[in-house]
């Protein structure tokens, strides 16, 4: 038997595994509820490695790897951001996040932000129904392009054929089993590329000789791997530095993560959620730019190119340093790894852009007497609708942009969802002054701010070289919260919801 065939066969088996998942959610599935929230049942395991696997997806096991590979240690400041910011969701945001929704039956982010700030008008749900289904569709695209290039890299297929592949594998399981399926699936794929991730870096170093040939290597490779400021502090290292740790911001509310905390069946669970996935967050992490730097140790030699040799971006070097230090076998398990990272985010995002358009505007603005049953089965259907437009939408872009890496594509589209919810997340649950005029503001100005730095304001001579390295998600996030305080501070309603909402505000935080 072939190399390739039993990196195959694992494969298969992997994607029979989730398949009959979501073949056995789908008989726990029976109303909108089940199939967008799991009917608020998940304990704090399944709720942990849901949100980590769903947060991380591709970039993780592809992008942070060729980053560590390509800056070294300059890409710890990202492992600290995200742990900070997985930190700060779980800590500091989820437990009124969670009382709130609960008192609200709320079972989407939109139906919560319209109970908050008492739109009865929908003017909210509507704009946040919108700026979810175009960001999403965007971050699924760069998700399914991710799978393609996992397939050409570790088994050598067409890059359509492999997209093609894993689209349609995710899109069975998800259609079935909705949330559930997706809750489940997560367990299993969180569980495999945090074991992956930890096992890489410690595999590598024992076939390396020891951390002191690697650091030695390294040193004579390039020295500025080994430092966390990439060869001195200068205002381009500042900013990429900045940058990296401001990627943690988009756990403080983006939706994709959030709608766990909706899931989970008490707030109790929050306190061993957050242990959970803090460590997750530091050990997988860490363990992807480590990853990274061994594959320069262990691929590269000096004077080399690292786009030659590890790819564009060094996105290339997980397959190339799993295959160059285990056997085929173990090979074939990283493969479905890759793949875990990619269809846990993947589903996820489908279910929630889903539920954007089917729950958040067909019932609750255009026909709210339509029954859950039939909502369940027009869900279905527009999430294989939007599936096939984020499908179009990644081959579209691989056509344009063969110079693309899976790190700045996912990076776009998690920075729209951030720009876009968290601003408001965060001052929804600790101002009390946040008003319907200022989250509408906020939401809008942050979509807007995502397309236009990294488009237009990055490409200004001077001025566009100099911002590139912070990412267009810090400046977005800053304009969005500028926007919220702008807006509510000038509205003539801010006093009222103010004296409604304060009590309510209280409770939860307390």
């Amino acid at each position: 038997m072939s190399d390739e065939t039993v990196k195959l066969l694992i494969v298969l088996v992997y994607m029979a595994g989730l398949l009959g998942l979501g073949v056995y959610a789908s008989r726990h599935v029976s109303d909108a509820r089940d199939y967008f929230a799991a009917n608020k049942t998940l304990g704090f395991w399944a709720t942990s490695f849901s949100a980590r696997a769903t947060g991380e997806s591709a970039w993780l096991l592809l992008g942070l790897t060729g980053l560590g590979a390509t800056v070294g240690l300059h890409g710890m400041w990202i492992v600290l951001g995200e742990t900070l910011g997985v930190g700060a969701a779980w800590l500091w945001m989820a437990k009124p996040f969670k009382r709130l929704t609960d008192s609200y039956d709320a079972i989407t982010i939109p139906d919560y932000l319209e109970a908050r700030f008492r739109d009865t008008q929908q003017r909210i749900r509507r704009v946040a129904a919108v700026v979810l289904v175009v960001f999403v569709t965007i971050y699924v695209s760069a998700q399914i392009d991710a799978t393609g290039t996992a397939f050409e890299s570790f088994l050598g297929w067409n890059y359509y054929v492999g997209a093609l592949v894993g689209f349609a594998v995710v899109l069975v399981y998800i259609t079935t089993g909705g949330f559930l399926a997706v809750a489940w699936s997560d367990v299993v794929q969180g569980s495999l590329m945090f074991v992956g991730l930890v096992v890489l870096p410690i595999a590598g170093v024992f076939v390396a000789g020891g951390p002191d040939v690697v650091v030695t290597n390294l040193t004579t490779i390039d020295p500025n791997l080994l430092s966390f400021s990439h060869g001195g502090w200068t205002t381009a290292t500042v900013m990429s530095a900045i940058g990296g740790a401001m990627i943690g911001a988009g756990f403080l509310g983006s939706p994709q993560i959030f709608v766990r905390f909706i899931a989970m069946r008490s707030e109790k669970e929050i306190n061993r959620g957050a242990l959970v996935a803090i460590t997750w967050t530091i050990l997988a992490d860490s363990g992807a730019v480590l990853s990274g730097l061994l594959g320069r140790h262990l691929l590269t030699d000096a004077g080399q190119s690292v786009t030659a040799v590890l790819g564009n971006g060094g996105q290339d070097v997980l397959p190339l340093l799993v295959a160059h230090i285990f056997p085929v076998v173990i090979v074939g398990i990283y493969v479905a790894i890759v793949l875990s990272a990619i269809m846990s985010t993947v589903d996820s995002l489908l279910v929630m852009a889903a539920s954007a358009v089917v729950r958040d505007w067909y019932q609750q603005v255009k026909n709210p007497d339509i029954s859950d049953l039939a909502l369940t089965g027009l869900a279905r259907k527009v999430t294989v609708g939007l599936a096939i437009a984020a499908l179009l939408l990644s081959f579209t872009v691989a056509a344009v942009m063969p110079g693309r890496t899976v790190f700045w594509f996912v990076i776009f589209g998690w920075s729209g969802l951030a720009a876009t919810f968290c601003p408001t997340m965060i001052l929804s649950l600790f101002w009390r002054g946040l008003t319907r005029r200022g989250v509408i503001a906020a939401m809008l100005t942050g979509f807007a701010c995502v397309p236009l730095f990294r488009f237009v304001v990055f490409e200004i001579p001077d001025v566009g070289p100099t911002l590139e390295p912070l990412t267009e998600l810090p400046p977005a996030f800053a304009f969005s919260l500028l926007a919220a305080w702008l807006a509510s501070v000038t509205d003539p309603a801010k006093t009222q919801l103010a004296a409604e909402v304060t009590a309510e505000l209280r409770e939860a935080r307390s």
